[in-house]
């Protein structure tokens, strides 16, 4: 069952609550904002949904509300930053930013982040670079989760790729997707509902195909992008494999199994190589402008979407969509109607809201 709430009165909720764990107000604006993105774009596996998941670790000392992420390494087009076990939340925009600034002086910006956490959706980040006219790009690793291709152990995050990129008259093409077939949020959101899992989303402890949603607290793992080997899992776990070099390795980060965890039944990984420190990023930002005139490619951008859009589908289908439709929907959607949380959630977010003394919001209907 689910209940409707405003956005203005989860987001005064979800600020207060960051206010209360010790984030100034800008802060803990900025964290609830990319919280209730995702819920106002459908993902409601990344929204609220999660805000226990960052107390939870903020309780065991994984997440540092003092934290001060600071770039250690850069050149004029790229950067190292190091979160400082920061919120991931916040540390992901400071990142992205600095890809920004880059981009707009040179032309393109590359920033690779370490020691940070859970970072929410993708797509928040990306997306900022839309507001310079820019093409965003952010990828992360994740708590490993996946099984590479024909494999039992769980070695890779969920992984996402996310690339924002403007058009003109035209609204953006917004890219993103987990390099897993399913997300765990998605698997979370089954179990809230007592539901099965579509086949191809997950394996048992034994590797066999399964519907249990709780399979990976059982031992079981989720399955990469094309679920077997015949339909194309390899190179859903390519995709993965990339994510996970760029955001892990490359900065410094955990990488693969030593990854440090969300989730709150995977232990924290003890075998960790020197050096490989928290969850790590990787963003880019692209000036239009540093390949030819912005104006030419908004033009041909229109035209990519409007013949996208103008496909033939397939019998008693939809029209065809182009990337970040399906979101924006969504978004005018609860904007208008509120944004629908599950008992579960609800009872969750109560728990919080008592033990915070920040007034939990009464339901639109």
């Amino acid at each position: 069952m689910e209940s409707f709430f405003s956005v203005d009165s989860l987001r005064a909720f979800t600020e207060g609550i960051f206010r209360q764990m010790g984030y100034m107000a800008a802060e803990a604006a900025s964290a609830a904002d990319v919280l209730l993105k995702a819920d106002l774009r459908g993902i409601d596996s990344h929204g609220l949904a999660r805000l226990p998941g960052y107390v939870r670790l903020w309780e065991a000392g994984r997440i540092r509300v003092d934290a001060r992420p600071q770039v250690v390494h850069e050149t004029p087009s790229t950067a190292l930053v190091d979160g400082d076990q920061g919120l991931g939340l916040l540390v992901a925009p400071f990142a992205m930013r600095i890809a920004i600034a880059k981009a707009r002086e040179v032309g393109s910006g590359w920033v690779a982040v370490r020691r940070s956490n859970h970072f929410g959706i993708a797509g928040y980040h990306a997306m900022l670079a839309l507001e310079e006219g820019m093409i965003g790009i952010a990828l992360t690793n994740a708590s490993p989760l996946v099984a590479p291709a024909l494999a039992l152990e769980r070695m890779l995050g969920t992984n996402p790729i996310a690339v924002a990129i403007p058009a003109g008259e035209e609204p953006p093409v917004i890219i993103d997707m987990a390099t897993a077939a399913a997300a765990n949020g998605k698997l979370e959101i089954l179990q809230r509902k007592g539901g099965e899992a579509p086949l191809g989303w997950i394996q048992d402890a034994q590797g066999h195909p399964t519907r249990d949603p709780f399979a990976l607290q059982q031992g079981g793992a989720l399955l990469p992008l094309g679920s077997r080997l015949e339909t194309g899992s390899h190179k859903g776990y390519c995709l993965a494999a990339l994510v996970d070099i760029l955001s892990g390795v490359l900065p410094g980060a955990g990488f693969g199994p030593w990854v440090p965890p969300f989730v709150h039944f995977l232990p924290l990984p003890q075998d960790a190589p020197a050096g490989a420190e928290g969850i790590g990023h990787f963003f880019g930002a692209l000036r239009i402008d540093a390949f030819r005139p912005a104006a030419a490619f908004q033009m041909h951008m229109d035209s990519w979407i409007r013949r996208f859009r103008a496909a033939r589908p397939i019998e008693d289908a939809e029209p065809v969509k182009i990337p970040g439709d399906p979101e924006r929907a969504m978004e005018a959607q609860r904007l208008q109607q509120g944004i629908p949380l599950h008992e579960a959630v609800v009872k969750a977010l109560q728990a919080l809201s008592a033990r915070f003394s920040v007034p939990f919001p009464s339901p639109v209907k």
